[in-house]
């Protein structure tokens, strides 16, 4: 499913027990300096990223000054995050002149230790290639080097690499749990361009050898997913960017079940195998 951006007015864009993705949660708090934000959401982890601008985090009364070094986009600089635990009052405060801030999530059922990753923890993953399109950088801000200290949330920053291309291909799903082959992973974007007239497309298909769907993505964008295999692409001449948000049923270790028509060229993009190992 694909939302057109719009003013959202700090109220969730993926709201708790979405229909289409009910493993995830996904708010934009847009905020001016000295303007403060407070959540809680009942049932759902949560990471905070500014995807410009800073912030204070307050976690049920624990301290995380100056979150955030980005001013002009997310292209300027290395994101950040802090980790709330499920159903903590947060409260995000704009020290910055303004903010954006995404606020994702995912379903769990304990409750565990906020914490913060600051720019120098940030786990780094660059692979593919100009000659096979599909060049790109993946900027793991809850990943692998957190795995044992998050229920089930995973959280990414992905750019292609260059202008042009394609990302997420080959192409894969994970829909189903049935392991070791496949994890039931919902998962969320949201999309921003350079220059930011930019724009794209995001494929949904539902079977292999089959038509589906395809959406014009823009600066703003989010897309929902929840079965199929989705791929996507931006405009030769412009730059993509995807804040990504996975939330797993059974476990928070993504496994991916790579289309069969095309999982033959896993072997023909450089270091798409380190990629996948990353998603833990």
């Amino acid at each position: 499913m694909h939302i057109a951006p719009f003013d959202n007015q700090n109220k969730p864009i993926v709201e708790p027990d979405n229909a289409l993705v009910p493993l995830n949660y996904f708010n934009i708090v847009k905020l001016k300096k000295g303007e403060a934000f407070t959540y809680q959401v009942p049932g759902y982890e949560t990471c905070i990223v500014p995807a410009t601008g800073t912030v204070d985090v307050d976690v049920e009364g624990v301290s995380y000054p100056a979150l955030g070094n980005r001013t002009i986009d997310v292209w300027d600089g290395e994101p950040e995050g802090v980790y709330a635990p499920v159903g903590a009052k947060v409260t995000i405060v704009c020290v910055s002149d303004e903010t954006e801030t995404f606020v994702a999530g995912a379903k769990y059922d304990k409750v565990l230790d906020p914490f913060d990753v600051r720019a120098g923890s940030i786990d780094l993953v660059q692979y593919g290639s100009d000659d096979t399109k599909t060049h790109r950088k993946i900027k793991h801000i809850l990943g692998q080097k957190q795995h044992d200290k998050v229920g089930r949330l995973l959280v990414s920053e992905l750019y292609t690499v260059g202008q042009g291309g394609w990302s997420g291909f080959p192409s894969h799903k994970h829909d189903t749990d049935r392991l070791p082959d496949e994890t039931r992973h919902d998962e969320t974007y949201n999309f921003r361009f350079r220059p930011n007239y930019g724009s794209g497309v995001q494929m949904l298909q539902r079977e292999d050898n089959k038509p589906g769907d395809a959406y014009h993505i823009v600066d703003g964008s989010t897309i929902c997913l929840d079965k199929g295999y989705h791929p996507c692409a931006v405009l030769p001449g412009y730059e993509m960017y995807y804040f990504t948000i996975l939330g797993g049923l059974s476990q928070r270790s993504l496994v991916q079940y790579f289309q069969p028509t095309h999982a033959a060229q896993l072997e023909t993009i450089p270091g798409i195998k380190d990629m996948i190992a990353k998603f833990k």
